[in-house]
């Protein structure tokens, strides 16, 4: 293996080894503590443009799955048709692999992906400065081949990785338009699985003519400020009191659709054992997440409340409007990583159309 040094923002550097594409690589460091799901995280739109650091121990010892397609068509084991993460950074890479599903290795997968990565950190000790210092830009050098600063909260990642265009599945059912910031395949799967029809747009598509009887905001990377024309079909879709739910950066679009604020957080939340209370009950949920940026609670209007906060930090979980059928969620609910806690929420909001 090439040689590769991890470099952060702040001057700090960290020697390990080159795995997968074999090219230096920048983005922003975040850090995920979850046990398993990898093939999952990197394939997830939510985490374009970052450096992933697995704060787990070993990684890649149930290597990846092959590329099967699902009854709708799409990819049965992965959250997108490609990798987005700009690379990943771990501690133990396992070269062997063992599942019933494996097909390839990470090492294999990440050089079909182009995606290069780093092993030999002390990723306890990076998730700890991150944690402290806040999430900042990283490189991963590989064989001294210079690569430049990127922040990708520069820029609107949000129409880098929604489709071009619309496209249907489903053939029974509400019919929900699903709008695609960036949304996780298994978002989709749950939707339909609840018994809906769903067309899938662009982020930008202006979907007033066609018919349908609800919307649903799906997750996606990024600033949430910068998605301004999903933020302004989502105000028309609140005046016309349609049915709407969110999920993740949904979350924040619905806010900010509703007048409320958002902001950076110092270092986001990524694992699959998020508690989350439901607000008002002694209700608590266990749930996946993947988000860097959150909703302000003290900023929501009138006639909207809090309708899930974290038990950790209590940082917002979820709004809802106390007449309207409008409400969304920070975490998971497709759970894929994760726990199926919230897995409900799809066929609620299916009945809720109803």
């Amino acid at each position: 293996m090439s040689k590769a040094t991890l470099v952060l923002e702040d001057g700090s550097e960290f020697p390990g080894r080159a795995f997968g594409a074999a090219r230096s690589t920048a983005g922003e460091m975040v850090f995920s503590t979850g046990m398993v799901g990898y093939p999952e995280s990197m394939t997830d739109p939510s985490f374009r443009g970052q450096l992933l650091v697995f704060t787990y121990p070993l990684v890649g010892n149930y290597g990846v799955p092959g590329d099967e397609t699902d009854e709708l068509g799409l990819p049965r084991w992965f959250e997108s048709h490609a990798v987005h993460t700009a690379g990943i950074v771990v501690s133990t890479l396992s070269h062997d692999t063992s599942h019933w599903a494996a097909k390839r290795s990470l090492h294999q997968w990440m050089v079909e992906q182009d995606v290069p990565g780093i092993e030999g950190i002390d990723t306890r000790l990076l998730a700890k400065r991150l944690r402290q210092k806040g999430a900042m830009l990283g490189k991963i050098v590989v064989d001294d081949q210079e690569s430049a600063w990127v922040d990708p909260n520069q820029t609107n990642l949000v129409a880098e990785v929604s489709p071009p265009e619309p496209v249907a599945y489903g053939s029974d059912g509400p019919r929900v338009v699903l709008v695609d910031t960036g949304c996780k395949l298994s978002i989709l799967r749950g939707l339909v699985a609840a018994g809906t029809r769903v067309l899938r747009v662009p982020w930008d598509y202006d979907f007033f003519n066609e018919e349908f009887d609800g919307v649903f905001l799906s997750n996606g990377p990024g600033n949430p400020t910068m998605a301004e024309a999903t933020v302004a079909n989502t105000r028309k879709v609140l005046e016309q009191k349609i049915p709407l739910f969110g999920v993740c950066l949904g979350n924040q679009i619905l806010a900010l659709a509703a007048g409320a604020k958002t902001y950076k957080m110092k270092f986001g939340h990524r694992s699959q054992n998020q508690p989350c209370l439901e607000v008002g009950t002694r209700r608590c949920y266990v749930t996946s997440q993947n988000h860097g940026y959150a909703v302000n609670g003290a900023t929501l209007p009138e006639g909207w409340r809090e309708w899930f906060v974290n038990a950790n930090d209590r940082t917002n979980e979820g709004i809802r409007h106390e007449w309207i059928n409008a409400r969304s969620v920070q975490f998971h609910p497709e759970a894929t990583p994760g726990p199926t806690d919230t897995e409900f929420l799809f066929r609620r909001f299916r009945e809720g159309m109803q």
